[in-house]
């Protein structure tokens, strides 16, 4: 079965993704992803720009799409009209798949008007916007406008723009399915809800009250084909993790979750 990553990271040469890579044994390479992604069947991954909006800092390997990431940069250190046009010309890439923001990390609710020509952008290009929803890695970041709540009126307000809701808004699972189950244009990705090396029997055993609900809520959505397979790489160790969502997903839909999905809301040709 082939397979698409739906969320991760990449920035070489950096000393926190190296650590939080040995952390989760691997190494903070392009070599050392490739090698991965071929013994587990992963033929794309989508990496979610974090490193500014200039075209030169998002060069990625071929076998890599990206969504531009909007941090804190696009609403304080360039005016938003010079941001914008360097969004544009990111969507006018084929390897550019869509749009990622930072709520929580930026403060600010994604529903700002600084946004309202992001989405229009996005509906223009026909690419999606995927939004960091749950918690936050770090004691700076403000969880009011990480809540995936605020999704809502988002989706609601652009109903012609896909979304992406990452994370599956963890830890808030019921508001989550709630969003989900309601807006037709919002789906999610199952990134990050582990971290670094896990025993996955022992993980299932010890923290049950927390997979039950990661599978029940699913279960009670039952949007399969809105939910995307996605590590957060390298924040965990990729062949644990897929383990751990084949654990949580039911087989029947592991095509839908592991490739179909992604294939069509990120509009991959692979």
């Amino acid at each position: 079965m082939k397979i698409i990553d739906a969320h991760l990271h990449f920035v070489r040469e950096d000393e926190y993704f190296d650590g939080i890579a040995a952390a989760a044994g691997h190494i903070n390479s392009g070599e050392h992803l490739r090698e991965q992604f071929d013994s587990l069947d992963v033929v794309c991954g989508i990496v979610m720009g974090n490193r500014g909006l200039e075209l030169e800092d998002h060069r990625y390997p071929e076998f890599l799409r990206y969504c531009i990431g909007l941090d804190s940069g696009y609403l304080a250190d360039k005016s938003v009209t010079e941001s914008l046009d360097l969004i544009e010309k990111h969507l006018r890439k084929d390897q550019c798949v869509g749009i990622k923001l930072y709520p929580g990390y930026c403060p600010a609710f994604i529903t700002d008007p600084a946004y309202e020509p992001v989405y229009e952008l996005a509906e223009q290009y026909g690419k999606a916007v995927a939004v960091h929803t749950g918690a936050t890695a770090g004691s700076n970041a403000l969880l009011k406008y990480s809540h995936p709540l605020t999704l809502d009126e988002a989706a609601v307000m652009h109903p012609r723009v896909q979304f992406v809701m990452c994370h599956f808004g963890n830890p808030w699972l019921m508001d989550a399915a709630a969003v989900l189950e309601k807006n037709e244009n919002v789906a999610a990705d199952l990134s990050g809800l582990l971290e670094g090396r896990v025993d996955v029997d022992a993980f299932f055993l010890e923290k049950s009250g927390y997979t039950q609900q990661l599978s029940a809520w699913l279960e009670y959505l039952h949007e399969y084909d809105r939910v995307m397979y996605g590590t957060d790489w390298p924040l965990v160790n990729l062949s644990e993790y897929q383990r751990f969502i084949r654990r949580i997903v039911p087989e029947k839909y592991y095509e839908k979750v592991f490739f179909e999905n992604a294939k069509k809301i990120y509009k991959l040709n692979v």
